[in-house]
């Protein structure tokens, strides 16, 4: 039964959002084109400063994209969770990867050569569209990265991080359920694991998500979304003490 539920390259592909774009015979011949790779925690998806030859897309597993310098500063940018595809940016021009993309627990990833990639820009309108709409996206989720980066506390980079991994034209297959562990939480929001265990239970005294063993289930996506801080929790909690207490036979708290 195991076996059963796993997910094979193929099926990713096919399930993918670019691949409706494409007409049956493009779409066969790209998967007969791509292969799979397995990546152990800790090891390199893509790698700064060598060939962006691939496009990539995660069949299970997280990558983290991030930079990392000579000093030991680090910086993380975001994660790229099952579903999602990354690198298309660097594949529209001849070059090499300017940032690191790591496997945060046991990955497999999808890998479209540069070159069937660059047939399908080429020769394919309807494939055309989605990279703009990709694009975009990816662009608004980095212009919100970099605001909660410089603006936001903790809770609502924690609660702005959870909240990016569920744009449907990024990671369309994303449910309400998130499977990330704490340490992997405060590595995407770079927040301590110990500051984070904190913001997600004020995030779900807030009633904006409940923390389950193995990964946190999203309560209220919009707000999660426009999370600002504390203030913005007392309110909430406020509204959800008053909703209880207008609920027919509740009691009043002693």
């Amino acid at each position: 039964m195991g076996n059963a539920a796993v997910l094979t390259l193929e099926t990713m592909l096919r399930d993918s959002l670019w691949a409706t774009t494409l007409t049956g015979d493009e779409l066969d011949r790209v998967v007969r084109e791509s292969h799979e790779r397995r990546i152990l925690v800790g090891g390199y998806a893509i790698r700064c400063g060598e060939p962006a030859d691939h496009w990539i897309g995660v069949i299970e597993g997280l990558v983290k994209m991030s930079v990392s310098y000579p000093d030991g500063r680090h910086s993380t940018f975001t994660g790229v969770t099952a579903s999602g595809w990354a690198g298309e940016g660097s594949l529209l021009k001849v070059g090499r990867w300017r940032y690191d993309g790591v496997a945060v627990r046991d990955t497999r990833i999808a890998c479209v050569p540069r070159r069937s990639f660059e047939r399908l820009v080429s020769t394919s309108l309807p494939f055309n569209r989605f990279l703009l709409s990709h694009l975009n996206a990816r662009l608004s989720l980095f212009i919100g990265l970099a605001e909660y980066d410089r603006l936001l506390g903790p809770d609502a980079r924690v609660a702005r991080c959870l909240a990016s991994l569920f744009d449907p034209d990024l990671y369309p297959r994303a449910g309400n359920f998130v499977h990330l562990s704490q340490e992997e939480i405060g590595l995407l929001s770079a927040v301590s694991r110990q500051r984070t265990n904190e913001s997600l239970h004020e995030l779900e005294r807030a009633g904006l998500l409940r923390v389950e063993f193995g990964g946190v289930t999203v309560l209220d996506l919009a707000g999660l979304r426009g999370y600002s801080g504390a203030s913005e929790a007392r309110r909430r909690i406020s509204c959800l003490h008053r909703r209880a207490a207008a609920e027919p036979g509740s009691q009043p708290r002693g």
